[in-house]
């Protein structure tokens, strides 16, 4: 018999006991189906982890932001939501950073007042103030004060060597 006879047989074999295997994990009770999904990776085992060492599962962040509301609050800070990622850089070889602040209120709220941390954050490109400007140390304010509306989005570029972290700090609901 040829080599690639053999091999196509054993490939042949050996697929075809794998099929008869689901199927028969299938065919039995919850307990076989998902013994038979565990062992091949494709469920979770108990305490969330997969029974393969090699495979890591994702966890949420413990700090995430979650929204804390209380009967009759209309909005939170964690309503404004963040985005930022590099772009082009400069003529001059500074990195530029594009800003995203999102209103995404399911409430259907307009959010005023709205205030970042942002450290010392500074742009060698001008950002119009009444987008975003730095008041004080940790302290930016967004859209001049005035409220960003449900749905809307605010969007500037700044250039500076590094990235900086903001963070919503305070808002005001109206």
């Amino acid at each position: 018999m040829e080599l690639h006879s053999v091999q196509r047989i054993a490939v042949i074999v050996t697929a075809s006991c794998f099929f008869l295997a689901v199927l028969a994990g299938l065919g039995g009770g919850a307990r076989t189906r998902i013994s038979v999904f565990m062992s091949l990776g494709l469920v979770e085992g108990p305490n969330n982890t997969l029974p393969f060492p090699h495979r890591k599962l994702l966890h949420r962040d413990p700090a995430m932001v979650k929204p804390e509301r209380i009967w009759g609050d209309k909005c939170s800070k964690s309503d404004i939501v963040i985005n930022q990622g590099p772009t082009a850089p400069l003529p001059s070889g500074i990195p530029t950073y594009t800003v995203e602040i999102m209103n995404m209120c399911v409430s259907g709220c307009d959010i005023s007042g709205i205030h970042l941390s942002c450290g010392w954050f500074s742009s060698a490109r001008l950002i119009n103030p009444k987008l975003f400007k730095r008041l004080r140390y940790n302290d930016c304010l967004v859209n001049d004060g005035r409220p960003l509306l449900n749905g809307g989005t605010i969007s500037f570029q700044y250039a500076n060597t590094f990235l900086y972290p903001l963070s919503v700090s305070s808002v005001a609901c109206t």
